[in-house]
């Protein structure tokens, strides 16, 4: 008899499992937009068949897609195998009213993200969406955050997807599910789990009392993180997005290419982070003007920051810690903006603040999900922060679907309760793309907003002009003069905003830049991981930097 498989997931995964409520579904998502390639049919339409069959080869990279939730006798959360697995319930088909255009993608896009994941099977779904111009199709993966960060994410994007160009057929490797734990097996378990922590935190113990210097100043760095980290989780004053959510969601993207971004930071200094903030910062002011709404207070966001280690490549689970700051969203001078971002990240790695989310988390793995459940619900009642922005490194070269290029990727966040706008980015073949999620009624300017996400960045671009006109001026003998005036924000299908300055063109509705299909890059081959769940669910990485 095959032995029985569980694997009980950390007090950071359940803590996802804790904040969804009917209105906030935490599954995080990306559509990724296809050229054909010979997946396309004679109808016109997509060879959903051929996916099916690609996506059920790659499942043996991928474990915990065949594996859904149950509890032990104490509540918390376990991984089993799912013995009634069907993965057309997991892999969808749909279509657009042909040609379909990019407004309606994302409005289809939006419904599907506002169905909640079924608990009763393995927390994920792919829809494949056909009718796109151009013979194009898109691909809406989402799954839940329980089971994934952003950069697991990407690993599981990498595992189902290639590096090159394929039509070949991949062997499906037979699968039956393992036996189920019994009550006896959990119960015996979690008291050999809690032993090793404790045993754990004898030796830790042990460890200080032969090293105290070292230990007292880990100690002190831990402690003094946690207690910034703390002084921080205040209310926030109320934004227009800020009330609470309902069910229904709207979708919008644009992008940058990241030759321009890079171009910005080596002008102006900081991070490509940096830049990022900086820009939302700047969006998120002209929203607030344009709305006449007032702030008392700070506008406080929350950036997740990966302190996945290097070994724990290609395993899925969450492994992020968060910093707490506010953003100058009232600064008008998009240099001296940027310049109060970069000292704050500054401080913020200095002061290692990640830390202090991290030691909550291991603190929290003591617990049980009731205590996180509480924890939820209490960050849940009040406003404790205003937005979320995060950034998540992709690859440099082309992902493929079988032959069918990818050539845009856009990612989409979770909303959580009295939070109703996020903001997603996602580097993907020297593009970098923005998915902008936002609560249907809170937002229903949101193509707006997404204009003022290109203003606030194209504020940064004349800046950087100027920075490097005054300092070639050899070179650029005409640069002064037209760094004095700026560039109209014009739509360019199939390019994206540049540091030069952009020709008077056709205007897109509020002003909205539009995505550049990605860049054709290098190419090389790189080994699709495989995903690995059949692990111990403790958490064993070593902080890592945001880039």
């Amino acid at each position: 008899m095959r032995d029985s498989f569980y694997e009980r997931l950390t007090a950071l995964d359940q803590s996802f499992l804790a904040f969804e409520t009917p209105n906030a579904y935490m599954h995080v998502a990306i559509t990724a937009v296809f050229e054909p390639g010979s997946l396309a049919t004679g109808q016109g339409g997509v060879d959903v068949d051929r996916i099916r069959q690609h996506i059920a080869a790659r499942l043996r990279l991928i474990p915990r897609y065949r594996q859904r939730l149950t509890c032990t006798p104490m509540r918390d959360a376990i991984w089993v195998d799912d013995e009634s697995f069907d993965l057309n319930f997991h892999v969808r088909h749909a279509s657009l009213p042909r040609p379909g255009g990019e407004r309606q993608l994302q409005r289809r896009c939006a419904e599907i993200l506002e169905r909640p994941l079924d608990r009763m099977r393995p927390l994920w779904e792919v829809w494949i969406i056909e009718g796109l111009s151009g013979g194009r199709f898109a691909m809406l993966a989402k799954v839940h955050h329980c089971m994934v960060d952003g950069i697991a994410g990407v690993d599981i994007l990498a595992a189902l997807l290639g590096t090159e160009p394929s039509v070949a057929r991949e062997p499906i490797e037979a699968w039956s599910a393992r036996p189920l734990p019994t009550e006896r097996e959990l119960l015996g378990e979690e008291v050999r789990r809690r032993g090793r922590a404790a045993l754990g935190l004898l030796r830790g113990v042990r460890d200080a009392l032969r090293a105290p210097r070292r230990a007292s100043g880990d100690l002190g760095e831990r402690g003094a993180a946690l207690v910034r980290l703390l002084s921080r989780l205040g209310r926030v004053p109320s934004t227009p997005f800020n009330q609470p959510i309902g069910p229904h969601r709207r979708v919008d993207w644009l992008s940058f290419e990241l030759a321009t971004i890079k171009e910005v930071r080596n002008q102006l200094g900081g991070t490509i982070n940096d830049v990022v903030l900086t820009t939302v910062a700047g969006a998120v002011g002209k929203f607030l003007a344009r709305r006449r709404v007032p702030l008392d207070g700070e506008f406080r966001t929350v950036v997740p920051v990966s302190v996945r280690g290097s070994d724990e490549r290609g395993q899925t689970g969450n492994r992020v810690s968060v910093w707490l700051t506010a953003l100058p969203v009232h600064e008008r001078d998009a240099r001296r903006r940027l310049a109060i971002v970069r000292a704050m990240t500054a401080r913020l790695k200095d002061d290692k603040d990640a830390m202090g989310a991290e030691v909550v988390t291991q603190a929290a793995e003591w617990t049980t999900a009731n205590v996180i459940k509480l924890a939820a619900q209490f960050i849940n009642a009040a406003r404790r922060f205003n937005l979320i922005v995060t950034n998540v490194p992709g690859p440099s070269v082309p992902f493929y679907l079988l032959d069918a290029k990818m050539v845009a990727a856009y990612p989409h966040l979770p909303l959580f309760e009295n939070q109703g706008l996020g903001v997603a980015l996602f580097s993907y073949a020297g593009t970098l793309y923005w998915g902008v999620g936002a609560d249907w009624n809170q937002m229903p300017d949101l193509s707006e907003f997404m204009g003022e996400i290109a203003e606030s960045f194209e504020e940064l671009c004349a800046a950087a002009r100027q920075v490097r006109a005054a300092f070639a001026p050899a070179l650029h003998a005409d640069a002064p003069a037209r760094s004095q005036r700026r560039p109209p924000l014009t739509v360019h299908r199939g390019s994206a905003l540049t540091l030069s300055a952009a020709p008077a063109g056709v205007r897109g509705t509020g002003a909205r830049a539009r995505a550049a299909s990605a860049a054709d890059g290098l190419r090389r081959a790189v080994p699709a991981p495989r995903i690995d769940t059949d692990r111990s669910s403790r958490s064993r990485g070593r902080p890592g930097a945001q880039q």
